[in-house]
Order: structure tokens, then sequence, then C-alpha cells
């Protein structure tokens, strides 16, 4: 699944080729995604898109009518920004066509995905969005917030900052790995971690997804950036998908559990 620092590089992939520029035509492929393409989405044709940011996964299109463009990529979605002629693939289910000649084309194969026009005058007040716990790179993530997130909580730690009423954009792959930088086990129930020791993972939760959005995101079979290029963090994981291979710090073997019905990694010298 992309996660945040895939969303934010596709964020800023597509930004500099849709901000500013005017909507000439929206063509639905299909509908049926996790929820329907709305009905209502192409009555922002001829409308300016004025930015384009990012809250949690959710990447927001903001229309010069008031409303909002809502993509999340789901299980397997990206964003190419290409020439309207290309050729349609199997899975490319929407096409925003723009006035200055290119088309941002939304590919998702396993169709999990969402394509949604918000109304709101606010959208973070819509039930997508208003939950959502603070952003990992801004002021609000602090040790102070996740201490009291994790003060009446045994869960494991992992499944904690995987919540995104907690936290967004920790996904599977952070976790892991920002619980390696901050010498955690996944698997320490969150109530028994003392306040340095969140503090260490409040810092190396924003190191390695500041790191992933500087790569561009990490290599994923469904991944790809805006360009049509795969990111290239997934070379500087250090317990990910690596089962049995020798810690790149200790050389110990990098051990392997699911959690949460996810799959966890992590080295049993370095994180206690």
């Amino acid at each position: 699944m992309p996660e945040l620092p895939e969303v934010e590089t596709t964020r800023r992939g597509i930004e500099p080729h849709v901000a500013g520029v005017r909507i000439s035509e929206i063509i639905v492929r299909r509908h049926d995604l996790r929820q329907p393409v709305s009905g209502t989405i192409q009555v922002i044709e001829g409308r300016l898109i004025s930015n384009v940011s990012r809250r949690s996964k959710y990447l927001l299109l903001a229309i010069d009518d008031g409303s909002t463009l809502l993509i999340h990529l789901g299980m397997s979605g990206s964003l190419r920004v290409i020439d309207p002629t290309d050729v349609w693939k199997t899975h490319d289910h929407v096409g925003i066509t723009l006035g200055n000649g290119k088309q941002l084309r939304y590919h998702d194969p396993r169709r999990f995905g969402l394509v949604l026009r918000l109304t709101e005058t606010d959208p973070m007040s819509h039930a997508l969005l208003k939950s959502l716990g603070p952003e990992p790179l801004e002021s609000a993530f602090t040790v102070e917030h996740l201490k009291a997130a994790c003060a009446k909580r045994s869960a494991a730690i992992k499944l904690v900052i995987m919540d995104a009423k907690v936290v967004v954009g920790v996904g599977n792959i952070y976790a892991s790995e920002a619980l390696f930088r901050a010498g955690i086990r996944p698997g320490t129930p969150a109530n028994k971690i003392s306040k340095p020791r969140l503090e260490k993972l409040v810092a190396s939760i924003r190191e390695v997804l500041s790191a992933a959005i500087l790569e561009g995101g990490t290599t994923l079979r469904d991944f790809l950036n805006s360009d049509g290029q795969p990111g290239y963090f997934k070379q500087r994981l250090f317990v990910y998908e690596r089962k049995g291979e020798p810690c790149r710090v200790c050389g110990t073997p990098i051990l392997h559990a699911v959690t949460g019905q996810r799959s966890t990694y992590w080295c049993p010298s370095c994180q206690k």
C-alpha cells in the first residue's frame, strides 16, 4: 500500500503540472472504486485547480468553485501526468484532462482507492478526515501527544503508532523502520515505554519518513511515482522484509512475526 512518503512524493510530482491549471474534461471509465466516483465530478470541468495538498494519505485538489477533489491511492493506485492521447491501460479508471495539454490519470488495479468531490466549505470536516491525528512531520506531533495516547493502552507500540487517530501516515513499513531506529521492539506494550524512549521514537518516525520522501518513497510492486518511476528508499530499509538476513548494524538475524495481521520485523539485539 502506498504510504505517506509515496503519497507526498506523488503530491510533489503532480503539483507543478496541475496547480493553477484549468480542467478541460474528466473521463471516468469505471465508477466502482472503494466508494463510487462522485456522480457530480463532471461539474468541475472548466474550473481551476487552485492548489494541491495532502492530509495523511489523501491527496486534496482544491477547486476554485469551493469544492475539493479527494484522491486516495488505496492498495495499488497511482497517479501519472501523461499525454491525453496515451493508450488507456486496463486499470486506468479516471482521467483529468488539463488546459495545459496534459492529463492526470488515475490507475488502480485493485480498485480500493477513492476519487471523490467534497463540497464541504472546510474539507477537513469530512467524515474521512475529521478524526485523523496529527501529521508526523508537523509540530503537533510531540512526545507529550504520543505519551498521552500510549498511557492507557497495553497494545503493541507498533499498532499504536499505526493508528491514524494517534498519528497519520505511519504505515507498516515505516513503523517497523522507525521502531528499529528508536531501539524499541514492536511488540512492547505502549504503556510500558518511558517518555525518553517515546521521545526517541517521535524523532525516529520523523527521520524515517523524511528520508523516504527525499528518496522518492519505497519501491513497492504496485507503486510508481507520478513520472512513472519507482522510489528508491527500499534500498535503505534496515528490517522490513529482511527476515533471517543479518542486521545491518549488529549482524543478528532479523526476526519476523505477525502483529495485528501485519508482518512485523525487528532485530532482537538492537531493539529492546
